[in-house]
């Protein structure tokens, strides 16, 4: 695969069974303008809505045979994710709703190790905040499955007291303490916080199914149904980058940032390269841009409860132009972009 091959960004979706990763799932699929690819599993009871999926999903790949971690064979999942990520389809993102019964830490490896044209884009595990206590943590040590999540989707909080969701929190920050946890009820998250669309719009030829559930949900939303809107900071970069400081602040994002993502410009001293650069929940991607944009480049951080001031402040810092970088720097970051490879 050449270096500079776009990787479609996937997101594993998990929870134990009734928690709402479908009703999260359609949510994402409703997003105005969103090309998503779809990887469910045969095993259990899957209710993607017919309709979404016809209209809004370029492909859908089915996984038969047990849940996506239990494959001996990983090649059936990569298999599902060739035809997804084929450059003619432009996807946005591809979504891998497991089964009720997966383990979270298989699936997150199948998706790292994947010999396929995409990228890991965070694991979303979605709890069931009426029966979490009965089903996934029931005494003794938190659950591991929390481990390998980059978010925490708490789901059902409408139902349930304030006491009972921070005993939640705190059983799952035991286990990962830097999991960021976002409160809903009926699988209310913002897609802003996961996905990226290349268009506000639908294309002309969706059918117009997602159009309708939309306004749907925003008669629902009119009846106390809301949910947080994720807020973003995004800085225009001069010139070229000084690595170790962007490095640095990958490494270390701003308070309340659960993404990162944009295009820059980094100097060996000898010859200028565009980078791609993806940060999910402490994972860091760097990886030479497949279609360089003009000018010096950009960076966004994206989070529900981001600290836009210090963002603001963090990221223009990071971003400041250097005539030449610093060597230990540029070291750090062939190393890094070695590892995203």
């Amino acid at each position: 695969m050449s270096a500079a091959v776009r990787r479609v960004p996937v997101i594993a979706l998990t929870g134990h069974l009734g928690a709402g990763k479908t009703t999260v799932l359609n949510r994402l699929l409703r997003t105005p303008g969103a090309r998503l690819g779809v990887v469910v599993n045969d095993f259990g009871s899957i209710n993607v809505d017919a309709g979404l999926v016809s209209g809004q999903i370029d492909q859908v790949g089915s996984i038969a045979g047990g849940c996506v971690c239990c494959l001996e064979d990983v090649g059936e999942l990569d298999a599902a994710f060739d035809k997804l990520a084929r450059p003619e389809l432009r996807l946005d993102a591809i979504v891998v709703e497991a089964s009720g019964f997966a383990e979270p830490g298989p699936l997150a490896r199948l998706i790292h190790y994947s010999e396929a044209a995409v990228r890991p884009a965070g694991l979303v595990d979605v709890v069931d905040a009426v029966e979490h206590f009965e089903t996934v943590d029931t005494g003794g040590h938190p659950a591991v499955r929390f481990a390998v999540a980059t978010l925490v989707v708490l789901n059902k909080c409408d139902l349930v007291s304030s006491e009972r969701l921070e005993r939640i929190e705190q059983r799952i920050r035991e286990v990962n303490p830097s999991v960021q946890i976002v409160r809903t009820s009926h699988g209310a998250v913002d897609p802003a916080l996961l996905l990226d669309v290349a268009s506000h719009e639908d294309p002309p030829d969706q059918l117009p199914i997602g159009a309708l559930l939309r306004q749907v949900a925003e008669e629902a939303s009119e009846h106390g149904h809301e949910h947080r809107h994720a807020r973003s900071v995004s800085v225009s970069a001069d010139g070229p980058t000084d690595p170790g400081a962007l490095l640095d602040l990958l490494d270390d994002p701003p308070a309340g940032a659960y993404r990162m993502k944009g295009v820059v410009r980094i100097s060996s001293g000898r010859a200028m390269r565009a980078y791609a650069v993806h940060v999910v929940g402490g994972r860091v991607d760097v990886l030479p841009a497949a279609h360089p944009t003009d000018g010096a480049g950009h960076l966004v951080a994206i989070g529900l409860d981001l600290d836009e001031s210090e963002a603001l402040q963090r990221i223009t810092a990071a971003l400041a132009p250097v005539e030449r970088p610093d060597l230990e720097g540029l070291k750090r970051w062939r190393r890094r972009e070695r590892l995203s490879r």
